[in-house]
C-alpha cells in the first residue's frame, strides 16, 4: 500500500466515533487523531515539529525503526537527523550490557535539550524496554521520558503518541510480555528506495544460555507466506530490487503455521517473483539449516551468494553448555555441504570469546574452525553477562585479562583469513548494486556484490539503485576498488 492510499484511508477516519478494534484500522484512526493534535501544537509553536529515531542493534530493529518513521511522517512530524528535535525515540537493543549503558548515557543529553524546548517529547522502545528492571529504573530516575513501549507493540506508536500529545505531563508506559499479533499494513519510511527488509517471522525458541533475545522478543511467530509474497510484490512494484528476509532464526520459519511450510519452500516462491533481482536473509541457525535450503540457494542465482552462519564457539563442550544443539564436527560438515553446492559462497559468522568455563583448549578449537572454514568476515564479541539468562548465573566466569588476550588473537586470525578470502575475486568482473555516493570521495559511488563485499568505483549519483558490472582492480583488505564496464 503506497502513501497516497494510506492518506486516503487515514483522512477518511471518523474521529466522532470510537476507535475501531481491528488492526490496522485502529492505528489509522489514531494517526488521524494524532495528526490533528499535532497541527494545533505546530500552529501554537509557529513551525512544524521535528522527530529523530535513533536505532541501536540488529536489522530487526532497523526495520522496526522504518515503521516508526513511516508512522511519524504520516502524523505530520518532519524527519531530522538531530537529537535536538521535538520528538526523539531511541529504539533500543539489550543483547550486550554496553548497549544499555550507551542508552542511559545519552538520555542525560536529551534531558538537557528538553529543558530548553517546551514541545520536546522523549520515547524509548525496543528490546531494552522488555526488561522489568530497566523500566523500573526509568520510572524512578528518568521521569522526563514521555513514552516507554516494547517489542510487541511497535505498531501501536500512533495510539501511544496520541496519549503523549494529549497528556504531555504523564509518563506513558505500554509493555506487553507476549503477543501473537503481527500488524504489518502500516506506513513505512524505507532508508533505501531500491532495497528493503521484510519480516518473515518474529521471536525465538532456541534459548541459547547466554542470550536475552527469547525473553525480550518472545516465542517464534511466522507470518503467512501469502502475506510475505504480496508484500514483496508490492515492494518490487515500488522499485525495490533487493529484499532482506528477517527473523531471529529464519531457518525455523513456518513450523507454527496452520499449514506448515519450510523456509526453503518460501524462498523458492520468493525467487520466482518477477522484477526482484536479489534475495538475502538473516539470521540462520546452523542446527536448522537443511539440505533442502542449500539446494534452493544453489538453484536460484538471485539468492545472494552470502550466508551468515553463527558459530559462537568451536568447542563442542562449550556449544553444549550454550544450548546450541550442534557440534564442532556437525558444523564443519554443514560448511562442507554448503561449499560443495555453492563453491563461490561467502560465509560470515558470530563468535563469542570468554563464555563461562571456556578454557584455552576450548578457545583453540574456535581458532581451528576459523582456520578451516576461512570466513570472509566475522563479528567477534566478548561475552556479556545478561541478567536473566542461565549463563549469567554460572560461577566459572573467565578473567578479564584472559578474555582480552584471546579476543586479540581471534581478531588477528579473523582479519588475516578474511583479507585472504576477500582477495579471491581480484581481477574478476562482478555485478554491484550501487547504494550511495562514497562518504570520503564524492567522485566515487559505493555498492555491494551479491556476496555482500563492498566495492567503490568512479560514478555519479544517477547509478544509485542500479546493478552495474564492475571490474575489480584492487583489493584493500575487506573492500575493492574497481571501474565500471
Amino acid at each position: 500500500m503506497n502513501n497516497q492510499k494510506y492518506d486516503a484511508i487515514i483522512s477518511g477516519m471518523d474521529l466522532q466515533k470510537p476507535a475501531p478494534e481491528n488492526e490496522p484500522f485502529r492505528q489509522f484512526y489514531f494517526i488521524e487523531r494524532a495528526r490533528q493534535n499535532l497541527q494545533k501544537i505546530s500552529a501554537s509553536a509557529g513551525r512544524k515539529l521535528t522527530f529523530c529515531v535513533v536505532t541501536f542493534g540488529c536489522q530487526m530493529n532497523a526495520r522496526d525503526s522504518e515503521k516508526l518513521r513511516g508512522i511519524l511522517e504520516e502524523i505530520g512530524y518532519v524527519q531530522s537527523d538531530s537529537e535536538d528535535s521535538d520528538l526523539v525515540i531511541y529504539n533500543t537493543c539489550t543483547v550486550r550490557e554496553n548497549a544499555n549503558t550507551k542508552v542511559y548515557g545519552r538520555l542525560g543529553k536529551l534531558h538537557s535539550y528538553k529543558k530548553k524546548n517546551p514541545h520536546m517529547m522523549i520515547g524509548l522502545c525496543g528490546c531494552m524496554m522488555q526488561e522489568e528492571h530497566v523500566v523500573q529504573k526509568l520510572k524512578e530516575s528518568c521521569r522526563f521520558v514521555n513514552l516507554i513501549f516494547g517489542t510487541f507493540n511497535i505498531y501501536k506508536l500512533a495510539e501511544l503518541i496520541c496519549g503523549a500529545l494529549e497528556h504531555p505531563d504523564r509518563m506513558i508506559i505500554d509493555i506487553q510480555q507476549s503477543s501473537d499479533r503481527m500488524v504489518e499494513q502500516l506506513p513505512v519510511d524505507r532508508k533505501y528506495t531500491f532495497k528493503s527488509g521484510v519480516n518473515i517471522m518474529y521471536g525465538c525458541n532456541n534459548f541459547c544460555s547466554y542470550c536475552i533475545v527469547p525473553y525480550v522478543r518472545g516465542r517464534e511467530k511466522s507470518r503467512e507466506p501469502e502475506d510475505i509474497i504480496q508484500e514483496i510484490r508490492d515492494l518490487t512494484a515500488d522499485g525495490v530490487r533487493e529484499v532482506m528476509l528477517l527473523g531471529q532464526n529464519v531457518n525455523s520459519y513456518g513450523k507454527n503455521l496452520r499449514h506448515p511450510i519450510s523456509f526453503a519452500e518460501l524462498l523458492e516462491q520468493i525467487a520466482q517473483i518477477p522484477g526482484l533481482d536479489r534475495i538475502r536473509f538473516m539470521t540462520s541457525h546452523p542446527k536448522d539449516l537443511s539440505d533442502e535450503l542449500i539446494n534452493v540457494m544453489a538453484k536460484y542465482p538471485k539468492i545472494c551468494r552470502h550466508l551468515h552462519l553463527p558459530l559462537q564457539s568451536g568447542s563442542t563442550r562449550i556449544l553444549r553448555d550454550m544450548n546450541r544443539h550442534y557440534t564442532k564436527e556437525s558444523y564443519l560438515a554443514l560448511v562442507d555441504r554448503i561449499r560443495a553446492a555453492i563453491p563461490d559462497i561467502s560465509l560470515t559468522t558470530d563468535i563469542i570469546v570468554g563464555y563461562p568455563g571456556e578454557t584455552e583448549e576450548d578457545f583453540q578449537e574456535t581458532l581451528d574452525v576459523v582456520r578451516r572454514v576461512r570466513y570472509d568476515s566475522a563479528f567477534t564479541f566478548i561475552y556479556s553477562k545478561r541478567s536473566g539468562t542461565p549463563a549469567a548465573r554460572m560461577d566459572n566466569q573467565v578473567p578479564e585479562d584472559v578474555i582480552k588476550d584471546r579476543f586479540g588473537r581471534l581478531l588477528a586470525l579473523v582479519q588475516e583469513t578474511g583479507r585472504e578470502q576477500t582477495a579471491r575475486f581480484l581481477g574478476q568482473d562482478k555485478d554491484v548494486l550501487v547504494e550511495q555516493v562514497n562518504e570520503q570521495d564524492a567522485d566515487l559511488v559505493t555498492g555491494r556484490m551479491d556476496n555482500n563485499i563492498v566495492v567503490h568505483f568512479r560514478g555519479n549519483p544517477d547509478l544509485i539503485g542500479q546493478i552495474v558490472p564492475v571490474h575489480l582492480d584492487e583489493c584493500h583488505g575487506f573492500y575493492y576498488m574497481g571501474h565500471a564496464l
